[in-house]
């Protein structure tokens, strides 16, 4: 692991990484420990736009670890930077759970359910076919396509469900509009990581279970990147893909945090 010493911020994906559905994963709090005993630092990163970050505190406290509003930054987060950033002013219409509509209303984000400038999509468990038929309309007569995440599946206790990735193909196969990601694996990550934690990417580690999410995050953009094996991925995918972690590991409680 000697490519990983000296790093500063270790970028934990969660559900599949430091934990399963509801199940935590018991290596994780003593990794936690040691990343503070050590003088570094953590921040949990999900694509999972479903749930909003106040939630995410409130399960990680629920299983145990004792997090803050400051130590989740979801996908959600990003595109709202985003937003802000390159599409300030533009209306959406979204498609998205409750939690993740009060997000983007807290954050001033203007949401409409007519004539939108733009199509944005998350993770909605509550996808309707009401909301599918009027995205469509809205992206066949012009708006712009944007999704928080590519994420297909989202891992559960029970298998597989399908994710915000899914979704969008069925949008795209209708309307022949591609949309833009900015969650995982994409770099406006971690441009607001940057900016919330004043650490540079090259002092990063991207840590998680997928391939072509957590690991591309990494090896597209200039940070480290450790793949462990108690989510999505299988050791028969890591060697079929061309995406390649620097180091893999069977789960966190292995990887190593001393300078």
């Amino acid at each position: 692991m000697e490519a990983l010493k000296n790093k500063k911020l270790y970028v934990l994906d969660m559900d599949g990484t430091i934990y399963l559905g509801s199940r935590l994963f018991p290596e994780t709090i003593p990794f936690l420990e040691r990343v503070k005993a050590h003088g570094k630092q953590y921040i949990f990163f999900t694509n999972n736009s479903s749930r909003s970050p106040q939630t995410y505190v409130q399960r990680l406290n629920n299983m145990g670890i004792a997090a803050t509003r400051e130590d989740i930054v979801t996908s959600g987060d990003v595109m709202i930077h985003f937003l802000k950033t390159h599409r300030s002013g533009k209306t959406v219409y979204l498609l998205g759970t409750p939690d993740l509509v009060k997000s983007f209303e807290e954050a001033g984000i203007p949401l409409v359910q007519e004539n939108p400038d733009i199509v944005l999509l998350g993770f909605d468990t509550t996808l309707t076919y009401e909301k599918l038929d009027r995205a469509c309309h809205y992206l066949r007569n012009g708006a712009e396509f944007l999704c928080t995440h590519e994420d297909i599946n989202c891992p559960t206790e029970y298998g597989f469900m399908p994710d915000a990735g899914a979704m969008c193909a069925l949008i795209t196969a209708s309307t022949g509009v591609k949309p833009r990601f900015t969650g995982k694996p994409h770099v406006e990550v971690l441009e607001i990581l940057e900016a919330k934690t004043g650490i540079s990417r090259e002092d990063m580690v991207a840590v998680g279970d997928r391939l072509y999410t957590d690991i591309a995050l990494g090896a597209n953009n200039g940070a480290a990147s450790v793949l462990v094996l108690s989510g999505e991925t299988t050791l028969e995918d890591l060697e079929k893909s061309t995406v390649k972690p620097m180091v893999t590991l069977q789960n966190i409680g292995e990887l190593e945090t001393e300078a």
